[in-house]
């Protein structure tokens, strides 16, 4: 079947503890979550009618139209859904409660008649889909926070990385994860919530002390008045008075 290249941005969600909720409540939680998820699109702009998307079970892989601003996927679409799903789960019994990990990559992909989209970024895109450090924050995370995005290096370089409108460096952390056979840094945030820094492998080393400055010496001394005398670089008194 015959393809065409385009660049496309690709957009994946996935409903967080999806299993062991009965299909009843499932197939509920799918269906609004494609309804928040095409409001959201529309309130940034981008044309939701000509996204190509397909179910991935939990969730949903959505292909911006070409010439799609990936700018607008981050903000204000990320705002948009995740105020959408905050106000869901206020009134939604625990089984019908929905948070997601959001992810995002673009590249060039194959394009074919019939909808299909296959490609190495689609598998990046699934990769960060799964990446556990997504998975972590959003666990940890208050269950106020209804998703957590992570962004490709590359998505990250032409986005946020240069502060356009609404997008804050900040608000992001940067992680290193390996999915399968696949390690590469990635962009974390959590909307709503305050990024906080990865902490360090290594406990801080202790303050170095420093060293006496060259040719000062240190003498102390103390008499039978119990006065004692300091000299560095000069001569210093402290005199403690003694008993009488």
């Amino acid at each position: 079947m015959e393809t065409e290249l385009e660049y496309r941005a690709v957009l994946a969600v996935d409903i967080e503890r999806s299993a062991g909720r009965g299909d009843e409540a499932l197939m509920d939680i799918r269906g609004k979550l494609a309804e928040m998820l095409r409001e959201a699109f529309l309130a940034s702009g981008v044309d939701w009618e000509a996204c190509l998307r397909h179910d991935l079970g939990d969730g949903l892989r959505v292909t911006a139209p070409a010439g799609t601003r990936k700018t607008a996927l981050v903000h204000p679409l990320v705002r948009e859904l995740a105020l959408r799903l905050r106000t869901h789960n206020r009134g939604a019994a625990p089984r019908r409660m929905i948070r997601v990990r959001i992810a995002l990559h673009a590249g060039d992909v194959h394009l074919a008649p019939n909808g299909e989209v296959v490609g190495s970024p689609l598998e990046v895109l699934a990769r960060l889909l799964d990446a556990p450090p997504a998975r972590t924050a959003l666990a940890e995370a208050p269950e106020t926070v209804p998703a957590s995005l992570l962004l490709s290096r590359h998505f990250y370089d032409e986005t946020v990385r240069n502060g356009y409108h609404g997008l804050y460096p900040e608000d992001f952390r940067q992680v290193t994860f390996t999915v399968k056979e696949h390690t590469a840094d990635a962009w974390l945030h959590l909307p709503g919530w305050p990024m906080v820094p990865e902490p360090a492998d290594a406990a801080p080393e202790a303050a170095a002390v420093p060293e006496p400055l060259a040719g000062a010496k240190m003498i102390s001394r103390a008499s039978e008045n119990s006065s004692i005398y300091a000299v560095q670089r000069g001569t210093q008194h402290i005199n403690i008075t003694g008993r009488p």
